[in-house]
């Protein structure tokens, strides 16, 4: 949902910067519960981690044409947090639900230490990490199918997944990146994107040609700026967390 029109931007000399952050702490982070689509509100820590985030994004300069988030609450929240330290309320915002995070399936809600002594610590490791691996399909008629979510309702149910595997979270994420997302880059605009541990995973897999094994191991803080930089055809050149320390370009 397009809360408002984007405007051509002017090509701007120099690197397109693109700034990624996973929402700051959400309830069922601090629960160790299996999130996925599922739409819990950030903690109070969470909120303080956002502001934190947005000042230090103010105190290094960085302006935005245009922002995105997922349809959940928590990265949603998080960046209106950000826009409003950055002085930024008004820049046009896209809520995309192909931007959520990877769907769970039947461990969505789930206790991160129950499901470990039900199935064992590997194999609920494989679900949550592993590229091919997934868990259980969420049945159509649970309630906690998306099918039943208003933030859905526009969407055709073909596309709601039931499960998803990281693989599939790319495809899905690398769709909407290439067709609505580069064609900003290219004509120079400069973004700001809050997402999600596996749907950001997903994305700098692809685009810095990570291994299997080297995205398997990757993992997101929340709330800290991921800083990368394109060229004019939106291929990417480098990055780097910007947490207000020495950062280190991957």
């Amino acid at each position: 949902m397009k809360t408002t029109t984007t405007k051509p931007t002017q090509t701007r000399p120099g690197p397109v910067p693109v700034v990624l952050i996973r929402h700051a702490q959400s309830q069922w982070n601090k629960e160790n519960r299996f999130t996925g689509w599922a739409d819990p509100p950030l903690t109070e820590a969470g909120i303080a981690e956002a502001h934190a985030a947005g000042k230090l994004l103010r105190e290094q300069g960085f302006v935005f044409d245009a922002a995105y988030s997922s349809r959940l609450q928590r990265a949603v929240t998080t960046l209106g947090i950000l826009l409003a330290e950055l002085g930024q309320d008004g820049i046009p915002r896209t809520r995309a639900w192909q931007l959520n995070e990877r769907h769970y399936g039947a461990l969505q809600g789930l206790d991160k230490g129950e499901a470990t002594a039900r199935h064992g610590e590997q194999q609920v490791w494989r679900w949550r990490r592993g590229y091919h691996d997934r868990a259980g399909a969420l049945r159509r008629e649970d309630a906690r199918h998306s099918c039943h979510d208003p933030l859905c309702h526009d969407i055709d149910p073909a596309q709601l997944p039931d499960v998803e595997n990281l693989a599939e979270t790319r495809e899905r994420v690398m769709r909407y990146w290439d067709e609505d997302i580069i064609p900003r880059i290219r004509r120079g605009e400069r973004l700001l994107i809050s997402a999600h541990g596996n749907t950001l995973r997903a994305l700098i897999m692809a685009l810095a040609d990570m291994s299997v094994a080297e995205v398997e191991c990757f993992e997101i803080p929340t709330a800290m700026p991921i800083v990368y930089h394109f060229d004019h055809n939106g291929s990417p050149l480098d990055w780097y967390y910007l947490n207000g320390q020495d950062d280190q370009a991957a």
